[in-house]
């Protein structure tokens, strides 16, 4: 554990903890030797490895080495022990752009000024080929100027991670400012991906409200792909016009960053020179992005006794993914009868989730027919209500983290539950993350 007060690799003295996740602690520090204040992230590589983030977080340490900008959380150094890693940011005191939100919609110039910072890092981050895919207000801190940083690139990508047709496949980030075709698990380009995310946060800075939501994410899923929202009444004419042009479920037709800044409204008291002239500091001497899980030498003072990853028992996907705080999955593949279906999270993969299915069938004497992208476990005899039918989906946020939903398409539901709670549950514990719901 990390104590306040101890000294980290003769260099940092460790403050307060400012946050954590599942695998993850945020703690504020100082250089012992300048007196500057950083937030150091404290990651735990035995669970990283475990749950398969090792690709993830190289990335994040790679991307943040080439975005170098006054609106974007720089990354200092890196360092690790046999144990952890350690990521030493820029302090940003001011907190989330989210808790100011959270009061109330902001005035019209505070919107389009946070409006204005978020997208000059945008648009650097896109001309560097760096996508980053979680934006949203929680991932926008404030210091104690007012100045908005872009933090957490947990979940951004390269442009050298496209595929060879030139777009991104991963579905991830936050559903409610996730972008059509990201939803609709198609391959993607990350710029207007990131594009619409913008839009929305626009959504919320004026209106104090997201533009998509329901309790259902398949629901909010529809919304999004239609681009169904209102805007209310105090919205200008020209806010109007510009978000419909930013969310435009075609990405093909979606406004482009170049013409976003060029927009009447969108220029309004914006200076180009203030915002993007990057202030040279001293260069950060950052580790080889792959010696930080390698085994080294330094021993990790207070070293904590291994522990077993602990499982939340109310399973966030996107805290998985992005090491914060973002949206419950818990109930939200949920149909209106919850008793006709059932899901679980699994950081297993695709093929393994299948395996163990095609397995839990043969057991169970049921016939397995893949059809389009659903597993089906039908019983040969007729029940109460005809043969039991079980279709089995899965969805893919990353390669190693999936939601499996199970639902009965056909036969008793009593019947179904029965199964579902003495003979699929217990087989399936070994693979299951969390149950949901």
């Amino acid at each position: 554990m990390e104590n306040k007060g101890k000294v980290l690799m003769q260099k940092y003295e460790i403050g307060r903890l400012l946050g954590q996740g599942n695998f993850a602690k945020v703690y504020h520090a100082r250089h012992l030797q300048t007196g500057q204040s950083v937030a150091i992230k404290v990651i735990n590589k035995e669970k990283v490895m475990k749950v398969g983030l090792i690709d993830q977080t190289k990335r994040e340490i790679s991307v943040m080495r080439l975005v170098k900008h006054p609106n974007i959380v720089q990354l200092y150094e890196v360092m690790a022990t046999k144990t952890k890693i350690y990521f030493v940011l820029e302090y940003v005191k001011g907190g989330e752009l989210f808790h100011k939100v959270s009061k109330g919609r902001l005035k019209e110039d505070m919107a389009r000024m946070y409006f204005q910072q978020l997208i000059s890092a945008v648009d650097f981050c896109h001309s560097r080929g760096v996508y980053h895919r979680d934006l949203k207000p929680e991932n926008l801190l404030l210091d104690e100027n007012g100045t908005l940083k872009i933090s957490d690139f947990g979940l951004s990508a390269l442009a050298e991670s496209k595929r060879q047709d030139g777009l991104l496949h991963t579905t991830c980030g936050t559903p409610a400012y996730v972008a059509p075709e990201v939803v609709g698990r198609k391959a993607y380009d990350g710029e207007k991906a990131d594009i619409w995310s913008c839009g929305v946060i626009l959504y919320v800075l004026l209106a104090g409200c997201l533009p998509f939501h329901d309790t259902n994410l398949i629901q909010m899923y529809k919304k999004i792909g239609k681009a169904e929202y209102k805007s209310p009444n105090w919205f200008s004419v020209e806010v109007r016009k510009l978000l419909s042009r930013i969310l435009n479920p075609n990405p093909n037709k979606r406004i482009l960053i170049s013409n976003i800044m060029e927009s009447p409204w969108f220029r309004k008291g914006f200076s180009s020179k203030s915002i993007t002239t990057i202030t040279e500091v001293e260069k950060p001497a950052l580790v080889d992005v792959d010696a930080a899980f390698d085994n080294c030498d330094s021993s990790d003072h207070n070293t904590e006794a291994k522990q077993e990853l602990a499982r939340p028992t109310n399973l966030n996907a996107f805290d998985i993914i992005s090491l914060s705080s973002g949206f419950d999955l818990s109930g939200l593949f949920m149909g209106k009868d919850t008793k006709k279906e059932a899901q679980f999270t699994s950081v297993q993969s695709a093929s393994s989730i299948i395996s163990k299915l095609e397995d839990i069938a043969q057991q169970l004497r049921l016939k397995v027919n893949k059809d389009g992208g659903l597993l089906k476990l039908e019983k040969s005899k007729d029940g109460r209500k005809g043969a039991l039918s079980i279709e089995t989906e899965i969805f893919e946020f990353t390669p190693s983290f999936h939601l499996v939903e199970m639902k009965k398409s056909n036969g008793d539901t009593l019947e179904f539950k029965k199964i579902l709670k003495e003979d699929i549950r217990p087989a399936l514990k070994d693979i299951v993350w969390a149950w949901q719901g």
